[in-house]
């Protein structure tokens, strides 16, 4: 798994190992609206820590399993807050967490738990992370934060099982499209190859992601793309907790909706408004590779990727409309159109 791009810190694999061994028991809260990358990854790492006798479980943080991942190896181990008794950890390991802020209801209800008492191991892919761990693992040029775990695991002398291979490429499939983005490279290619060579098989992966759903999703994209706008170069739709209850869908099920947009002729920046008691999570996506979306989510106190980043607007419909125009004019003032000569 070697290539070009990051190496992993040889200090940091170490010290993190030396933390996550010494626990009694590690606790692996995930990013809220949690997507392949964000569940298969801690996953992936408790299989691991627990050759070395560790005990470990991934929680999800806002309590709620996608039910595209259910065909994740363990799923019915995972922890969901609100549903399930936390467990008395005393290590938190997050992965593809870029913000404390992004772990939904356990950091929200009880801000204590992420204040640095319980040490953090931070593994993560994102530009934006703000490096809150006592070992920060961060390789933003990695495609996925499963990308790095796998290298992660390697270095610390992990069996690379079946059913960690599995989870490890469902997070490289799910933050790549499928190997399909412009941040997959070839050392991206290869993990998965050497993953695939371990036991992982890519067909349930890209079935429960990008081939099979449920009929609420397909009435969720029917309500989201019906209420379709422009706001300048930026297309975006609005979401609401009655459209979800009308379709019986969740979260999540929306979420590919948002990339579907960004291919739109005419637009630089994709968007969807999930309507919520503060304003609107939003979620964006840009093709052009010069518009850079984790800078303008910035602006609005988020993060995420150059291509993929979200954020919170809070406020009433005038905030909204003022997100939307800014949106559309960062975009316009980032992109640079090729010219084409004349002949």
């Amino acid at each position: 798994m070697s290539g070009t791009g990051w190496t992993l810190d040889g200090d940091a694999v170490d010290r993190s190992l030396e933390i996550l061994r010494g626990a009694s028991l590690v606790l692996l809260p995930t990013h809220q609206n949690v997507d392949a990358d964000g569940l298969a990854t801690p996953l992936a790492i408790a299989m691991g820590l627990r050759q070395f006798g560790v005990e470990a479980r991934a929680l999800v943080s806002d309590g709620q399993v996608p039910p595209s991942l259910r065909f994740l190896p363990e799923i019915d181990e995972v922890l969901a807050y609100g549903r399930d008794p936390l467990p008395a950890y005393d290590v938190l390991c997050l992965a593809d967490c870029s913000d404390l802020r992004r772990l939904g209801g356990f950091s929200a209800d009880d801000p204590g738990r992420v204040d640095g008492t319980v040490p953090i191991v931070n593994i993560d892919h994102h530009v934006t992370n703000n490096r809150f761990g006592v070992v920060n693992i961060v390789e933003p040029n990695a495609a996925s934060t499963a990308e790095v775990a796998a290298e992660l695991v390697r270095a610390w002398g992990v069996e690379l099982t079946k059913p960690i291979a599995q989870c490890l490429l469902a997070g490289i499939y799910g933050d790549t499209l499928g190997l399909r983005t412009s941040a997959t490279t070839a050392r991206t290619m290869r993990t998965a190859a050497d993953l695939v060579d371990a036991g992982a098989s890519p067909e349930p992966i890209v079935d429960a992601l990008f081939r099979i759903k449920p009929k609420s999703t397909v009435c969720l994209w029917e309500r989201a793309l019906r209420n379709v706008q422009w706001t300048g170069s930026l297309i975006w739709t609005e979401l609401t907790d009655a459209i979800f209850e009308e379709c019986g869908a969740g979260p999540s099920e929306a979420e590919g909706l948002v990339n579907f947009l960004a291919g739109t002729e005419g637009s630089l920046v994709s968007a969807i408004l999930y309507a919520n008691a503060d304003g609107w999570r939003v979620s964006i996506r840009s093709l052009p590779e010069d518009v850079d979306v984790a800078v303008i989510a910035t602006e609005f106190g988020g993060g995420g990727h150059p291509r993929a980043a979200g954020c919170q607007v809070k406020g009433d419909e005038a905030a909204k409309e003022h997100f939307l125009a800014r949106v559309s004019a960062m975009a316009i003032a980032m992109h640079r159109p090729v010219s084409v000569p004349l002949p």
